[in-house]
């Protein structure tokens, strides 16, 4: 009597796994509008504002560890969608270059506001919080 053997497993492959990117839905008014790509933390990627446009395709990004990197704008983004000063943009810090980073996502100024309304960006980005009451000074 011989026993059959287990049928392989099957290894889900790494894209699979990371296939399903952080996502907010965006409801208003009861109905959904679209879906916002959040920033993946376990492939480095982090929150970035615009703070200076350097040409060629390059610009100086504030990230929220509080480091000024400089930007470059990946190919599929290059002509496609214009990046001003003030952006939030999602940014993926490269690993052999401290002071560099890849600029994957430009948010716009609705998108931002509504993630600032949420409390998702971190203090260090939010730069589009609406103050309701004028602080005293």
């Amino acid at each position: 009597m011989t026993e059959s053997p287990d049928p392989p497993e099957e290894a889900t492959p790494p894209a699979a796994e990371e296939a399903a990117p952080a996502v907010v839905e965006v409801v208003e008014g009861g109905e959904e509008v679209g879906r916002l790509p959040l920033p993946r933390r376990n492939r480095g990627e982090v929150f970035g504002i615009a703070s200076q446009l350097l040409g060629a395709a390059r610009i100086r990004v504030m990230c929220e560890d509080n480091v000024s990197r400089m930007g470059r704008i990946t190919g599929k983004m290059k002509k496609k969608m214009w990046i001003r000063e003030g952006d939030l943009l999602i940014v993926r810090p490269w690993g052999f270059q401290e002071g560099k980073a890849d600029i994957l996502f430009r948010y716009s100024r609705t998108q931002s506001q509504y993630l600032s309304r949420k409390n998702l960006l971190p203090s260090s980005v939010n730069i589009f919080q609406t103050s309701e009451s004028p602080s005293s000074a």
